[in-house]
């Protein structure tokens, strides 16, 4: 099984792709879709177009994104939602079933504390796939997410068909 798990950004997107057989993780591919300044409109297709390439490199079977959190800041949080709902259509453009996370759920999964520290989630990760070097941090949030995915998450509300699919609860 191949897990794409996506960090959403309005600047910066990260993603990781990791293979699961059995119990086993294998580390495929990382980095960051940068979307840069300028209009809302093209920066969200620089995302959509940025993470379908990754999903036509990579052809994952399953997608892992982390929930957006209530910031500060609404109108941040309103454009993070807007690049996380870009990310979730390149899914579901490529026919792929998504599954959402928290952060406190992802950090729990990987580091075993849901209050983890970025660079915590870097070293696990690092540790988890025998990466030879700490990814960057939004690479390594995105890696944590496909990592959470893998150890018993659940599919999430969307899918292709765009039937709900159950979770329990």
């Amino acid at each position: 099984m191949r897990i794409l798990g996506i960090d959403p950004g309005l600047r910066v997107t990260g993603f990781g792709v990791i293979e699961q057989t059995g119990s086993k993780l294998r580390y495929l591919s990382s980095g960051c879709v940068r979307s840069g300044e300028g209009e809302l409109a093209a920066r969200l297709k620089m995302i959509l177009e940025g993470l379908a390439e990754v999903i036509a490199t990579n052809r994952p079977q399953e997608i892992a994104i982390e929930k957006v959190f209530v910031n500060v800041n609404p109108q941040s949080t309103l454009l993070l939602g807007q690049a996380r709902g870009t990310a979730i259509c390149a899914a579901v453009i490529a026919g792929l079933p998504v599954a959402e996370y928290t952060a406190l759920q992802v950090k729990q999964a990987v580091v075993g504390k849901g209050h983890a520290k970025k660079e915590q989630v870097q070293h696990m990760v690092r540790s988890l796939l025998a990466l030879s070097a700490d990814p960057s941090p939004d690479a390594a949030d995105a890696l944590a997410c496909a990592i959470c995915h893998a150890h018993g998450g659940k599919l999430g509300n969307f899918s292709i068909k765009g039937f709900r699919r159950g979770r329990s609860r």
